[in-house]
């Protein structure tokens, strides 16, 4: 596209920036009950659901309309172009993810005017900065229902994020029904951290948000972390783990947050982490790997399996890397690419197709870097989540409720925005980075107006670093036109019923 186009009025309630956009402040389009919308039938009954949510006018689809959405040849994978002006509203792009996106701009831009609801008059042009970007619900720790996960799916589409990884099993239980091992939710899935009640999905349930986020253009990556984080397969299938390996750091854990010790066939509703492991040299292990992501692979069509690999600290180096490489191995032979957290780098001969995961700090420390550069070394690309910017469940305040402070401390909304993917690690350019992963872990978390409370407005930060162009390219590509383009887009989420937090950065519009 061509450089971005500014205007002294282009500073509208729209996140992520888009690419190029002119506004002269010539007349609006009114919105009224005798709109009507023409052309794609899906993105036009999506658009009508939006507006009849934010306006409480429901345009009718028909032959011919003031609203057009069409799909036009040409331009790159997920771009639109918006044009609205007194008289119309056209929305092109060349695939159906593109005017899914392009109707999500219009919704941002609908405001409310002295005589009813208007859209501003505007010319805009976008497209996407990164393939993959992704918003990841730990559903471990805690379980949410699938209404609730249908509403953060709903959250992230508006915000033009394009995949759902689901942290689908983790020591304090398991959470997806598979045929060939039953007693995973029979006897692993009761409980969550603080002894809450656990949860799982039936398969019904995973194909039911399979089709819901394939329907607002994402996919579902399920994560099944492996050899760590895997005390719940112990209580099911106690001959595949290892005993607890119990550091001064878990103690510590304990010390700090509450809870018992981990032992072993005993559920666990702690905090603490890396202190168990499959058993790495027994081929029943193996077994019940192939059966998990055989069963899972034929489930998702989505091209991932996310394998974990992190805080594996009970399982040695050498025995880390084998299992690695034949976990990826495994993953790959089943038509999927493998997705795992940095610290797989380390492990000589993982599959060559092993997309990386960081989530290291924004200043990368005790060689995380170096483990998510192998990757790239390998061939393959890298997800960032630096943790001290866009994982969610950080306190936005040290007066916060919820969420935790490992990550140097409180994570305020300006530093969720003041980092750009292409300058966390030295050697890493745009080229070798397939996209953006805005983590929510659920230790502390409970409800959707939990998830709410410590997403917004910072998943509306993550989603700009993964659309937008580079911080610091463009005038707008800034902190200060983040922080009230993101406060004027509180009616919009209001209407989302999405649960506002009180913030001392962002002043949110009234209405």
């Amino acid at each position: 596209m061509n450089a971005p186009e500014r205007t002294p009025m282009s500073l509208l309630p729209l996140v992520p920036l888009p690419v190029s956009l002119a506004a002269d402040g010539s007349a609006p389009f009114r919105l009224d009950a005798g709109a009507t919308i023409t052309g794609d039938a899906d993105a036009a009954a999506t658009l009508a659901r939006l507006l009849e949510v934010r306006t409480g006018i429901a345009p009718a689809h028909a032959e011919s309309g003031a609203i057009v959405l069409r799909r036009s040849p040409g331009g790159t994978a997920e771009s639109y172009r918006l044009t609205v002006d007194a008289a119309s509203v056209v929305v092109t792009a060349p695939d159906a993810a593109g005017l899914f996106y392009g109707v999500q701009t219009l919704g941002q831009l609908v405001a409310q005017g002295d005589a009813g609801f208007v859209i501003p008059a505007a010319t805009i042009q976008d497209a996407p900065r990164f393939t993959y970007r992704g918003v990841m619900l730990d559903v471990a720790r805690h379980f949410f229902p699938v209404e609730t996960v249908k509403a953060y799916i709903d959250r992230a589409a508006s915000l033009k994020f394009n995949a759902l990884h689901l942290h689908l099993a983790d020591d304090q239980g398991w959470r997806i029904e598979l045929a060939s091992r039953p007693a995973l939710t029979e006897v692993a899935s009761g409980t969550s951290v603080g002894g809450d009640p656990g949860g799982f999905y039936t398969k019904a349930d995973y194909r039911e948000l399979v089709a819901y986020a394939a329907a607002r253009h994402m996919i579902v990556v399920p994560e099944i972390d492996v050899p760590g984080h895997t005390h719940a397969v112990g209580l099911a299938y106690p001959e595949l783990g290892e005993a607890p390996v119990i550091s001064e750091e878990i103690r510590q854990t304990v010390r700090d947050y509450g809870g018992e010790l981990p032992t072993p066939r005993t559920p666990y509703e702690g905090m603490a982490v890396g202190f168990s492991s499959l058993k790495i040299h027994d081929e029943a292990t193996y077994d019940f790997l192939a059966d998990v992501f055989g069963e899972l692979a034929g489930m998702t069509p989505g091209p991932y399996l996310h394998v974990g690999g992190d805080e594996a600290l009970g399982t040695a180096p050498d025995d880390f890397a084998e299992f690695m490489r034949r976990v990826t191995a495994l993953v790959a032979d089943l038509g999927k690419t493998p997705i795992a957290w940095h610290e797989a780098g380390s492990a000589a001969g993982l599959d060559e197709q092993t997309i990386g995961q960081y989530w290291g700090l924004r200043t990368p420390t005790d060689g995380m870097d170096e483990k998510a550069r192998a990757f790239v070394r390998n061939g393959a690309q890298l997800i960032l989540s630096p943790a001290d910017a866009i994982y969610l469940d950080m306190k936005p305040s040290a007066e916060s409720e919820l969420g935790l402070t490992w990550a140097n401390g409180p994570t305020s909304v300006e530093r969720a925005y003041a980092w750009d993917a292409a300058e966390i690690i030295e050697g890493i350019d745009e080229r070798d980075i397939l996209g953006i992963e805005a983590p929510m872990w659920s230790e502390t978390l409970r409800t959707l107006a939990d998830l709410d409370a410590m997403a917004f407005p910072r998943i509306a930060a993550a989603a700009e670093a993964a659309w937008s162009v580079p911080l610091g390219t463009d005038a707008l590509r800034a902190w200060e036109s983040f922080r009230d383009r993101a406060g004027a887009l509180a009616p919009l989420w209001r209407s989302m019923g999405v649960a506002l937090p009180a913030s001392d950065e962002v002043a949110w519009t009234a209405g």
